[in-house]
C-alpha cells in the first residue's frame, strides 16, 4: 500500500474523466473514516496525440501523488511502465490500481473482483450461467472474462472485433484455467454474434458503447430473449440502452455501478490500507445517481 504519515494523493489517469463519479466515491468514503489529506483527483488526458504515460507517472509523482486508479484507455498500455504486476493482474495484461511503495509501482486489478462481487450480490439465486457471451477483449474486457470463469460460466464466448487482442485474452485464460474440466473459451468476431448471444445464458457488455458520449448497444438486442441475464460495466449512463431494452423483456440486469463501488472498494483498501465501509459506499452512489435515474 501507498500509505504514510503524509497526505493520500490518488490520480485517475484515463481519458473523457468529466463525468467520473470515482472522486466523489472515493472522498466521501475518506471522509467518513477520518482520513483527512485524502484526495482522489482527475489526470485526463484526452486530446493528447501521443500519451506518455511513463512520463504522466513520472510527473504525476513528482506533484506528490502516492496512488493511481486507471481506466478506459490506458489499461493495458500503462503495463510496460511498472515496476511489477500482481500476478492475477499480469495474467489478465490489464491493470487499473498502482500502488506507489519503495519497491516502485505496483499494478493490480480490482475490475475482476469488483465484477464477480456484483454479479453474486444482484442476480437471483439459481439464475443459470452456464454459457455467456462477452463483448470486448480490451482492458476491462481481460477482468470480466476472467470473472466469469470465476463465477463457474463453463463456456465462455469472447467477441472482438480486434483478432490479435480477442486471441491474446483467449490464450491468457486457458493458460489462467488450465485445469478446469470441461470450460471452452472461444474468440471470435462480430460475425458470430448473432449465434453466440441467441444461445448464451448471459450477456455482457465490456465496451464502451452504451456511454453518454458513445451512444447505442454493442449488438443487436432484437437477439435478447427473457430468459438472458444482462450485465454492463458501463455506469454513466446507468441504465444503458442495452440495460434498458433487456428490462423491458424482462431479463435481471446488472448495470455498472454494482463493479464500480467494488472495485472502489478494493482500490480503496489497497491505495490505504483500510477496509472501506461497503455499504455506506453504495448509499452514498445511489445519492449521487438519484437524479439521474428518476
Amino acid at each position: 500500500m501507498s500509505t504514510g504519515s503524509g497526505p493520500l494523493r490518488i490520480g485517475l489517469i484515463g481519458n473523457g474523466l468529466a463525468t467520473s463519479l470515482s472522486p466523489l466515491i472515493h472522498e466521501e468514503e475518506a471522509r467518513a473514516l477520518g482520513l483527512s489529506g485524502y484526495s482522489y483527483e482527475r489526470l485526463d488526458l484526452s486530446g493528447i496525440a501521443a500519451v506518455d504515460l511513463a512520463e504522466v507517472l513520472k510527473e504525476a509523482l513528482h506533484e506528490g501523488f502516492t496512488g493511481f486508479n486507471v481506466t478506459y484507455p490506458h489499461k493495458q498500455a500503462i503495463l510496460p511502465c511498472l515496476d511489477s504486476i500482481a500476478p492475477d493482474a499480469a495474467v489478465l495484461g490489464a491493470v487499473n490500481t498502482i500502488v506507489v511503495s519503495e519497491a516502485g509501482l505496483t499494478g493490480y486489478n480490482t475490475d475482476r473482483s469488483g465484477f464477480l462481487a456484483g454479479l453474486r450480490r444482484v442476480l437471483p439465486a439459481g439464475t443459470r450461467h452456464q454459457t455467456a457471451a462477452l463483448f470486448g477483449a480490451g482492458g476491462a474486457g481481460s477482468a470480466v472474462a476472467a470473472a466469469l470463469l470465476d463465477f463457474g460460466v463453463q463456456n465462455l464466448r469472447i467477441i472482438d472485433p480486434v483478432p490479435e487482442r480477442r486471441e491474446q485474452l483467449k490464450a491468457a485464460l486457458q493458460l489462467a484455467y488450465p485445469a478446469r474440466s470441461g470450460t471452452s473459451i472461444q474468440a471470435g468476431g462480430e460475425e458470430l454474434a448473432h449465434e453466440w448471444v441467441s444461445t448464451a445464458d448471459g450477456v455482457v457488455n465490456a465496451t464502451p458503447i452504451g456511454m453518454e458520449h458513445i451512444p447505442g448497444t454493442p449488438f443487436d438486442t432484437a437477439w435478447l430473449r427473457p430468459g438472458h441475464w444482462v450485465a454492463d460495466v458501463v455506469y454513466r449512463p446507468v441504465r444503458t440502452a442495452l440495460l434498458a431494452e433487456a428490462s423491458q423483456l424482462g431479463c435481471p440486469v446488472v448495470d455498472g455501478t454494482t463493479m464500480l463501488v467494488e472495485q472502489a472498494a478494493d482500490t480503496f483498501a489497497l491505495l490505504t490500507g483500510i477496509e472501506p465501509v461497503r455499504t455506506r459506499m453504495r448509499s452514498h452512489l445511489a445519492r449521487l445517481l438519484a437524479p439521474a435515474v428518476r
